[in-house]
Order: structure tokens, then C-alpha cells, then sequence
């Protein structure tokens, strides 16, 4: 089970000094969950069409190449939203057949790379749509190209994800007035238009409008192609977002939950006559990750105890800034890496940024943690540790994917290392130390940084690198 590899996990990173007095915050991927969850969703679709599927991670919940290159080796590809996360996919090998470039802002340059590749491109809009007609009339292209349209059905419980709202900055809106028919307009004039694609939302969207939104492109895909007089419209890619349920370890919805309603709801989406293109991302990696921090120091404060962790807004950036849309589980072990065990005592359990509100959980029932404990951030696969916040300039955490062996024996796997002093003090500006200097000042020579034989910046008293 999942719970005992984490169980397992916590154990051995303790035990192997991943995590210690000098890394006191670290992130673990369970392999084992992330194949699991490949192959189901797999599965989902198998059941209910014959036809083509991509399944397209959304590069952004897990930005790393290790785990791109894993799931493309489930069969998964990758949907990706900007430069640097085509260059995360082509490092891990992901095919440009197998990868989807959406956008809302993408420039010339971008378009025209990922055109040369044969990309799939969702356009976001006419202007976007106007610099494609350029591009393609200059150089012919393999890519199969769509416009992503807004189908307007409304919001979820979380605002800020919900994709589908009346003045939702993505796609074009359907529903505004005359709207449908410049889009089938758009495809009748373009006939390597071949695909549409929406996406309505993640966290906090309830299946029935995910499907709301699926059945808005499906119609509109059959309106084209009547039109059209032909199959114009061969692929309908129908974005991700199944939300994950972070109370427990149940997985609801599953990926066949919402497979099976699609069918039962838009029968003609599995009828053999279209593929589809899916962009999970959250779904597919949150149950797999977690975070574990060292306990540093324990308070009480106001008769409530406090136990300060190396892991806050840093690397839960969500949960410390809207924790009812996202709280989190912590799990409580000793100092051995063992699940602590007596009566819960009401606690708060505070990350290392100076700020007040930088908590990972407010008066949560924990057993009672104690200085050199560690916490386990659970579900915190997608979007936690891979988004990381440099309040503080607080270093970016070591990410280890494990392999349980069911016998207690864990193997871990570095998928990132942690960030280093040198390299905070690079990103902000530490080779340029004088630039802002008026010309001919002399800057301070003991605080500038020097360069050593091997070419890496260093910084009097930065680094704390053993």
C-alpha cells in the first residue's frame, strides 16, 4: 500500500542521512504510486474508446525531467505552457508527436519552433490564430494545429483555477454574442484546422461541469464539421483537472469515474470517430510526493504548542496563503523516521519564513511533536515542491524518487539536487555586485564576490555547504 512505502520512505530517509541537521527539508516521489497512476489512467480511457488517446502530463505540476522521462516510459506525453517546459520535455526525450504546446501568450518565436518540430499548437486566440496563418503559409508544417475555445459554463469552488468563466483570459469565449460562428468561421478558412480544445478548470471542479465543458467542444466539433462537409475536425483535446481528494488516501474521482461518465453523457466522443488529447497533471502525481521537514525548535504560545519545520511557504506557498482551498495532511514521526504515536494534543505546525501566517497547519490534532521530530507534508506531489517561493531566499529542497522492496528495504534515486548557497547568490545577481554603482565608485572588496579556479562564484559567509 501506499501509506506503508511512505511509512517505509520516512524510515530510510532518516536512517541514509537524506534527511538530517544540515538538509532539513527534503521531497520523496514513490515510483511505484506514479506508475500506478500512469497505468490507470491509461486504463480509464482504454475501457471506454478505440480510438488514438495522448495522454499529455501538464508540465507545470511537476517540472522535472526525471519525471517527465518516467512518465513517457508509461506511455504518457507532455502538454506544455512555455520555453522552458518544451526544453524540460525535450531533455526527457518526450517525442514532439507526443507533446502539446498551450499558451495564451506565446510569441513569434515560440510559435515558430514549435511549428519546425511538428508540435501540436493550440491557438488562444484570433490574433494568435492571425500570426499562425503567416507562419504556416511560409513554411509548411506537420503539427496539428486547434484553437482553444472558452465554453463559459462557470466556476468551481476555487476561483483562480476555474478556466471556464465568463471572462476567463484563455480561449475564446463561446458564448459572447456572434462568437460561435467567427470560430467556425475560423475553421471553414483554415482547413489544417484540425482540432479544438478546451480546459475548464482543475482543483475544486466538480465532474458533471468538467463534462459540461467536454460536451460544449464536442457539439461545436460536429457543428464544424457539418459545415464543413467533412471530418474537418479530427481531434478533440479535452484538457485535464480531475481534482484530487486531500482528506485521506482514497482516490476520488478516479480517472474510470470520470472516463465512464463522459460515455454515458457524450456517447459520440467514443465512437471511433475522433482521438482525444487529455492534459492531467495534479491527479496524476499529488498522491506520489511528500515533503518531509525537520522539527528545529518547539513553543508554547498563548497555551498553544508550536513546532517550528523547515518546510513552509517556500514549498507550500498555496496552503500558507489560502489554506482553505488548500490544506494539507502532516503525518507525525519521530526522530527515527517512526510514526509517533500517543493522544493528539491541538498544534500548530509553522514553516521557517518571517512571517506570521507562514504555517502549514493551524490548531491541528497531532500526536504532541518534539524538537528533532519530522513532519511528512502528504499529497504533495504536484505543484509543492516543484513551485518553489524564495521568500527568505530559502534554497530549493533535494527531490529523491524511492523504490520500497516490501521488505523494509527502500532505494532512493536523486531526481534534483538541493539548492546550493553559491547558486542562490548567483540568481540574485551575486557576479554583478558593482552594477549599480555610480561609474568609477569602488564597491566594498569584502563584499563583493570572487570567482575561484573553477569558475564558481563564491561569497564571504554565503555558503554553509558542508
Amino acid at each position: 500500500m501506499a501509506s506503508e512505502r511512505r511509512d517505509q520512505a520516512v524510515r530510510a530517509a532518516v536512517e541514509q542521512g537524506l534527511l538530517s541537521g544540515s538538509e532539513p527539508v527534503v521531497a520523496l516521489l514513490d515510483i511505484a504510486g506514479i506508475r500506478a497512476s500512469a497505468a490507470a489512467l491509461r486504463a480509464a480511457f482504454q475501457e471506454v474508446t478505440t480510438a488514438p488517446v495522448l495522454h499529455a502530463f501538464a508540465v507545470k505540476a511537476a517540472p522535472l525531467v526525471p519525471v517527465l522521462r518516467l512518465l513517457g516510459a508509461e506511455g504518457i506525453g507532455a502538454e506544455v505552457a512555455s520555453p522552458g517546459e518544451l526544453a524540460l520535455a525535450r531533455a526527457a526525450g518526450v517525442p514532439p508527436g507526443r507533446t502539446v504546446l498551450d499558451s495564451p501568450a506565446k510569441t513569434e518565436a515560440e510559435l515558430r519552433t514549435a511549428l519546425a518540430l511538428g508540435i501540436a499548437v493550440n491557438a488562444d486566440n484570433p490574433q494568435e490564430l492571425d500570426r499562425i496563418d503567416a507562419l504556416v503559409a511560409s513554411s509548411p508544417t506537420t503539427s496539428p494545429l486547434g484553437l482553444r475555445v472558452n465554453a463559459q459554463i462557470g466556476a468551481g469552488a476555487i476561483g483562480a483555477l476555474s478556466t471556464a468563466t465568463p471572462t476567463s483570459k484563455f480561449g475564446l469565449a463561446l458564448r459572447d454574442e456572434g462568437a460561435r460562428d467567427r470560430v467556425v468561421r475560423a475553421y471553414l478558412d483554415r482547413p489544417w484546422l484540425t482540432r479544438l480544445h478546451t480546459h475548464s478548470g482543475s482543483q475544486g471542479l466538480s465532474l458533471d461541469l468538467m463534462v459540461q465543458g467536454v460536451r460544449a467542444v464536442y457539439d461545436l466539433a460536429e457543428e464544424i464539421n457539418a459545415a464543413a462537409g467533412r471530418q474537418q475536425i479530427d481531434t478533440l483535446d479535452i484538457g485535464g483537472g480531475l481534482p484530487v481528494n486531500f482528506t485521506s488516501d482514497e482516490d476520488t474521482p478516479a480517472f474510470a469515474d470520470y472516463a465512464r461518465l463522459l460515455l454515458r453523457e457524450i456517447p459520440g466522443l467514443f465512437d471511433g470517430r475522433y482521438g482525444l488529447v487529455t492534459e492531467f497533471g495534479r491527479s496524476l502525481l499529488a498522491r506520489h510526493g511528500t515533503i518531509l521537514a525537520r522539527v528545529e525548535y518547539t513553543k508554547t504560545t498563548g497555551s498553544r504548542p508550536i513546532a517550528i519545520t523547515h518546510a513552509g511557504a517556500q514549498v507550500a506557498a498555496r496552503t500558507v496563503y489560502d489554506p482553505a482551498s488548500w490544506p494539507v495532511r502532516v503525518a507525525a514521526y519521530d526522530d527515527k523516521g517512526c510514526p509517533r504515536t500517543g493522544p493528539d494534543v491541538v498544534q500548530d505546525v509553522a514553516g521557517p519564513a518571517c512571517f506570521a501566517g507562514d504555517l502549514l497547519a493551524e490548531a491541528r490534532a497531532l500526536p504532541l511533536l518534539s524538537q528533532g521530530d519530522v513532519v511528512a507534508v502528504l499529497d504533495t506531489g504536484a505543484y509543492y515542491f516543484t513551485s518553489h517561493y524564495a521568500y527568505n531566499s530559502l534554497a530549493r529542497p533535494a527531490v529523491h524518487g524511492f523504490r520500497a522492496d516490501g521488505n523494509g528495504g527502500v532505494r532512493f534515486m536523486t531526481v534534483r539536487d538541493a539548492q546550493t548557497m553559491d547558486e542562490i547568490v548567483a540568481e540574485s545577481g551575486g557576479a554583478h555586485p558593482d552594477a549599480l554603482l555610480e561609474p568609477g565608485a569602488e564597491g566594498d572588496p569584502a563584499a563583493a564576490g570572487t570567482t575561484g579556479d573553477d569558475g564558481r562564484l563564491s561569497y564571504p559567509g554565503a555558503s554553509m555547504d558542508p
